[in-house]
């Protein structure tokens, strides 16, 4: 039994793993783009579980289909056909891109990409994995040995072999990267993690028709993107292409851990026991997913974030401060780069009632839930300029 009086924040910090650096913030309560500490204190959230809580925290109709679902049955193999899996296939493809018609169900972005390297892998009889700089795609020994950030990569070295990187947005390096090992080249349509860096429509363009010229499979990493993230329902939309796999997650499920590789054709017809998932494709998550489906389309969600986003990247651009490089993004996924370390921002922000995300050191990044108002993203640029004035007098002070 735990004391009520015991501090919990100083509970987890010691029983946690220590893997995750913590802020000093508990959040107890989520509704909408808000989250409410344990002294009732409310924030904007432009974190919303690092891109997951793309609906707005407990919504009443996700909220409702869990609790229906749990009283039903909470877990199902695919050895067994199940009703909730069936009708979220069906559904899920119809909005995938033409052509990616097969889905692999699993439980995270990083699995999903574990699955991609596999599939491709199989499929082409080569080892060779091509990768670009700053890219994230996970941290399982196969997506990490494709992410790129050393920090993340040298306490497990060595890796699984076979991957290269080379520079974003280069079709030059990469195509001199491409051997006849090659089986498949990954990438992110905006790398989210280095910085909210989008990739060039050409690029992407060139990389496709390489891929297609030399029997390479392309696999878009779009577990942060995806979902009405970037203004359509994914972002390789932007682009103009179609990839041979498209690995999703985070908000796939409104919040509940799931994740899912979109094939196509050019994948091999898979067999059983090639891979697999205990928890994969559960009714739970699959009844979560077909909830999100019904409030994207209830709500006009991939809309909202089109113009929402335009919205909130003019207003940041408009703020008037030396401390600011450049702002860019695609949709509400928004990143003002800074010429000091973001960290003081980050903690002004809280204060001033606004959860913000880091990318790298000098990076801001926002991803609000995908229905966010006008008037809280206004609150939010106003907490961002304020925060950057007063952290521009403290340095000249």
């Amino acid at each position: 039994m735990i004391d009520p009086q015991t501090d919990l924040k100083q509970l987890e910090a010691r029983h946690t793993s220590g893997v995750y650096g913590k802020r000093d913030l508990m959040i107890v309560r989520g509704a909408g783009a808000r989250v409410w500490d344990e002294a009732g204190k409310a924030y904007i959230d432009c974190a919303a579980g690092i891109g997951v809580a793309n609906i707005g925290h407990c919504h009443p109709t996700l909220v409702q289909a869990l609790s229906e679902q749990a009283n039903t049955l909470l877990t199902c193999p695919e050895m067994f056909y199940n009703n909730q899996r069936a009708t979220l296939l069906a559904r899920l493809s119809e909005k995938l891109p033409d052509g990616l018609e097969r889905i692999f169900l699993c439980n995270s972005g990083t699995e999903a990409v574990e699955a991609a390297i596999k599939f491709a892998r199989a499929s082409t009889g080569k080892p060779g994995v091509v990768a670009a700089m700053r890219g994230f795609h996970g941290r399982t020994l196969g997506s990490l040995s494709a992410t790129h950030n050393k920090e993340y990569r040298q306490p497990f070295v060595p890796l699984v072999p076979g991957f290269s990187h080379v520079p974003y947005d280069n079709i030059e390096r990469l195509e001199a990267a491409l051997t006849d090992e090659t089986a498949a080249v990954i990438l992110e349509i905006v790398q989210g993690e280095s910085g909210v860096r989008p990739g060039s429509p050409e690029y992407f363009q060139a990389v496709r028709q390489m891929c297609d010229e030399r029997g390479i499979l392309l696999i878009i990493d779009e577990v942060q993107t995806g979902f009405g993230r970037t203004g359509c329902w994914f972002a390789c939309e932007h682009a103009r292409i179609i990839p041979d796999l498209l690995a999703l997650g985070k908000s796939i499920a409104g919040g509940v851990p799931m994740g899912a590789v979109a094939l196509g054709p050019k994948v091999m017809e898979l067999k059983p026991g090639m891979h697999g998932s205990t928890f994969g494709g559960n009714p739970l998550a699959c009844a979560a997913a077909l909830a999100v489906l019904d409030i994207y389309k209830q709500e006009d969600l991939v809309t909202k974030a089109r113009e929402s986003g335009a919205y909130l990247l003019e207003q940041l651009a408009e703020i008037d401060s030396p401390l600011v490089r450049e702002v860019r993004g695609l949709g509400l996924m928004a990143g003002m780069e800074l010429r000091v370390r973001v960290h003081p921002l980050i903690d002004a922000l809280t204060e001033r009632g606004v959860i913000a995300l880091l990318a790298g050191s000098t990076v801001l990044r926002l991803l609000p839930p995908l229905a966010i108002s006008r008037s809280d993203l206004d609150t939010v640029v106003t907490a961002i300029g304020d925060s950057l004035a007063t952290l521009e007098q403290e340095a000249n002070a």
